[in-house]
């Protein structure tokens, strides 16, 4: 794919299906567990994608069998029963904010383990620090960056167990990693966060699936406190097989798609009753004036010919904040201001979201008023010909492709144009493909 890609835009109402790739948290998170339980598990709808790979690189530098089969979209994992068997790596988490925190912790249950971590420049930036110092009061001898972040090196026994206090404003997936590692501790954990935790759902996609690999379902003790019993080992399903979900993050472009095209979508298999949090993006959508259906077969988004012209919304995002840069990116056609709130410590993921938001946001000509926290947009007659920076970031390129969908001239010219369009590797490697099949189909009637 080119440096930048100029986005298609559809001269017709959308009218076609996706099938999502496998969730990268669920993917990520079941990587792990498998590996700590006793037995084979295979991951089916498992995502490979460069946060994924990065997984399971370490799990095999760590000594882990691990086989893949990109084809069937499938990875069989050996777990060593709570064990791993090299004890002395080095370890690549690259840009991968969930295989980084969750291998820190991973790394952190062996006796008499030295692991040695680090990443990419923008890894060197992100949050790290809640971590490590709940790891060190758990007995984990970590030397860090300057900024508590990587490279980091750790020496370790074990995990002492305890009651032990976490800061988790700036990542739920400090507590989803110490959640994960808490039954292989030496004695049972408790966690007490010292404010609520950003991204709940995800926490408790994390709670769902260790219970799925095993642990008695404990459940939270009160809305800041966890308490994990330490000595129940982590099983391989009874069947082995671990299906894993859609994602639900990806299933908001094109669930956005009708909202700026007109027509309707069928994003098969995503149901509200899944793991993944982010399917309520599907309920913004909604109160903008989308016509969203759940049927068995999945859901569909529907804007028809005639109806009235979706409207903007004041929503918190910080349940679901992945998806704050879908709502963002659409907003210039909507009708009326559009803001959203609950999302600070986007600030500090693949880049500063908000910021790199409002400034793309800025050069297609949109009324932009920034916060801390915040983001409003005033809708305002876009510019075209623009060329849209992705500052690395596989989100930003994914949501301004579903504005580019838009038809701004009426005759089908590209004005949007995706810079370093490779990025979406992160996550979803053939998405630009699968948007434009959906073009190429447009005519097709369901």
């Amino acid at each position: 794919m080119s440096r930048s890609h100029s986005v298609i835009p559809f001269s017709h109402p959308a009218a076609g299906e996706v099938s999502l790739p496998g969730s990268k948290s669920i993917t990520n998170r079941a990587l792990l567990l498998a590996a700590m339980a006793e037995g084979t598990t295979r991951l089916e709808n498992a995502l490979f994608s460069d946060d994924t790979l990065i997984m399971i690189r370490a799990l095999k530098k760590l000594g882990f069998p691990v086989r893949e089969d990109r084809r069937a979209k499938t990875i069989e994992v050996e777990g060593q029963g709570g064990v791993i068997p090299v004890k002395n790596a080095d370890i690549d988490v690259g840009n991968a904010g969930t295989a980084a925190r969750f291998l820190t912790a991973f790394c952190s249950i062996s006796p008499r383990g030295k692991y040695r971590l680090d990443g990419v420049s923008q890894m060197r930036q992100r949050p790290m620090s809640g971590l490590l110092q709940a790891l060190r009061s758990l007995g984990v001898r970590i030397k860090a960056s300057d900024r508590d972040s990587f490279p980091i090196a750790i020496d370790t026994d074990g995990l002492s167990g305890g009651e032990i206090s976490l800061d988790a404003t700036t990542s739920s997936q400090f507590l989803s990693a110490l959640l994960m590692v808490a039954p292989l501790a030496g004695e049972d954990l408790r966690i007490r966060l010292d404010k609520e935790t950003v991204s709940r759902p995800f926490v408790n996609m994390t709670e769902a699936m260790m219970h799925q690999f095993g642990q008695p379902f404990y459940g939270t003790k009160s809305k800041d406190t966890f308490a994990v019993t330490a000595g129940t080992p982590y099983r391989s399903p009874v069947s082995g097989v671990y299906p894993v979900e859609g994602d639900a993050t990806a299933a908001s472009y094109f669930l956005a798609l009708p909202s700026v095209v007109g027509g309707r979508i069928l994003v098969r298999d995503l149901r509200f009753s899944g793991l993944q949090g982010d399917v309520d993006f599907a309920e913004v959508l909604a109160a903008t004036g989308a016509n969203i259906e759940a049927t068995p077969a999945g859901l569909w988004a529907r804007n028809p010919s005639g109806a009235p012209k979706p409207k903007g919304v004041d929503r918190d995002f910080t349940s679901i904040s992945d998806t704050f840069l879908t709502l963002a990116a659409i907003a210039p056609v909507l009708e009326g201001l559009t803001r959203i709130t609950g999302i600070a410590h986007t600030r500090l993921q693949e880049t500063d979201r908000i910021h790199a938001m409002s400034f793309e946001l800025r050069k297609l000509g949109q009324g932009i008023r920034e916060t801390k926290d915040s983001l409003e947009i005033h809708p305002a007659p876009l510019m075209p010909d623009v060329e849209i920076k992705t500052y690395d970031d596989h989100r930003i390129a994914m949501s301004f492709a579903i504005l580019g969908s838009y038809d701004l001239r009426g005759d089908g010219s590209p004005w949007l144009h995706i810079k370093d369009p490779g990025c979406c590797a992160k996550t979803f490697p053939d998405f630009f493909e699968v948007l434009e099949s959906l073009r190429v189909n447009e005519k097709v009637a369901l």
